[in-house]
């Protein structure tokens, strides 16, 4: 691997490139193998056997993990009224309307989540070419378009993520920290592996899961044994 670095050569040593590991192997090895100098992320890459270009095989949806992502979530509501003195109560980090979307206009996106109200669409559509690009336009499917915003606030903030299949048919999600207890990693992925397969599609046919391949960042990948994580799963 001439292009690699030393560092990333020594972890890649690490790992059997021939073997999918058990989910508890999978994450020790992904902490062992986390060689920069911050706290990096564990992510997940999902590969699935549906074809995204058909709207019925689209596989989206959120789930919270139970121990959460290890990153501070900034988020932002449309809403007025009560329903704005209720975000504030329940830790948004920027609440408005008119005056929030020419904020954003004008170029400000320092936040990781926007939800909105329904009635708050009118004007949170006009954004979608400035959300949309960043992955942080509101939308039903994720539930961040909704009227119960205390839930929905309290889910982003404990660790809800997002996870949504790509045009090659592949799902990246964080789910952890490297800092992270190994049991807390197994526990994170097996619930985030049991919400993608009960988001599978009625109209999709044959292997769904292809395969699941777990690093840290900056690291190299560790495929794991899918049929033990969703046994898991069903334990």
């Amino acid at each position: 691997m001439p292009d690699r670095g030393k560092k990333y050569q020594q972890a890649s040593a690490l790992v059997d490139r021939s073997r999918s590991y058990e989910p508890d192997e999978a994450v020790e090895l992904l902490k062992q193998t986390s060689y920069v100098g911050f706290d990096a992320s564990a992510e997940a890459h999902i590969r699935l056997g549906v074809d995204p270009r058909h709207a019925d095989q689209m596989v989206r949806g959120t789930v919270v993990l139970p121990h959460g992502t290890g990153k501070r979530i900034r988020v932002v509501v449309f809403a007025q009224g009560e329903k704005a003195q209720e975000a504030l109560k329940s830790g948004a980090d920027e609440v408005g309307g008119e005056d929030l979307a020419k904020r954003i206009e004008a170029g400000w996106l320092d936040f990781d989540v926007a939800l909105a109200t329904p009635d708050m669409m009118g004007i949170v559509g006009r954004l979608g070419r400035v959300l949309g690009r960043r992955g942080l336009m509101p939308n039903p499917k994720s539930g961040t378009i909704t009227f119960d915003i205390e839930r929905a606030i309290k889910e982003v903030k404990a660790g809800r993520v997002e996870f949504k299949v790509d045009k090659a048919g592949i799902i990246h999600t964080p789910f952890g920290r490297a800092s992270f207890e190994p049991q807390q990693l197994s526990e994170n992925l097996v619930v985030l592996v049991d919400a993608i397969n009960r988001a599978r599609p009625t109209a999709h046919k044959g292997q769904y899961f292809r395969s699941l391949t777990v690093a840290a960042t900056m690291g190299p990948g560790i495929r794991v044994d899918v049929p033990a994580v969703l046994a898991a799963a069903a334990a």
